[in-house]
């Protein structure tokens, strides 16, 4: 069974600062394992279905779109956003309008971030620099097996 960990944060547990708007603001290192035969290629969002606060959420705020990563990668790295990206992985846009990693940034309250791996049965066509929605289209039909490591992060009140 596809699996998803990280050495930064357990299931349920808080995003160190390092990966958030209050740090560096470098993605997390991510690991994964047990992927499903027939996997040609692995995708990645990280979204929060929070946004702007828990008590009221209005919309899922994208942090990061990936896709097109080796099935023979076995993680990444805390700032592969950054250029540590597996050869022929390719970033898609986040909510921010860029093509890169945006760490937790929330303006109230405690949000829960979602990492989810989709392992494909394809490597995808080159897709630019998708938004989500235009990752999910592409992927439909392809996704062999999903996984969900979900982490939190409040901001600190100074």
């Amino acid at each position: 069974m596809l699996s998803l960990t990280s050495p930064a944060f357990s299931q349920g547990g808080e995003i160190p600062s390092e990966h958030t708007c209050e740090g560096a603001d470098r993605s997390p290192p991510l690991a994964w394992s047990s992927l499903p035969p027939g996997t040609h290629s692995l995708a990645l969002v990280v979204d929060d279905p929070d946004a702007p606060d828990p008590r009221a959420p209005k919309t899922t705020w994208v942090h990061w779109v990936v896709y097109n990563l080796p099935p023979t990668a076995k993680g990444l790295p805390a700032g592969a956003a950054e250029g540590g990206l597996p050869e022929g992985a390719r970033q898609g846009m986040n909510d921010w309008k860029r093509p890169a990693y945006g760490g937790p940034c929330p303006p109230a309250g405690r949000h829960r971030y979602f990492h989810k791996l989709y392992a494909l049965d394809t490597v995808l066509p080159h897709l630019g620099t998708p938004t989500k929605s235009q990752l999910e289209q592409a992927m439909a039909g392809h996704v062999l097996a999903q996984v969900e490591l979900v982490g939190t992060y409040e901001k600190k009140r100074r």
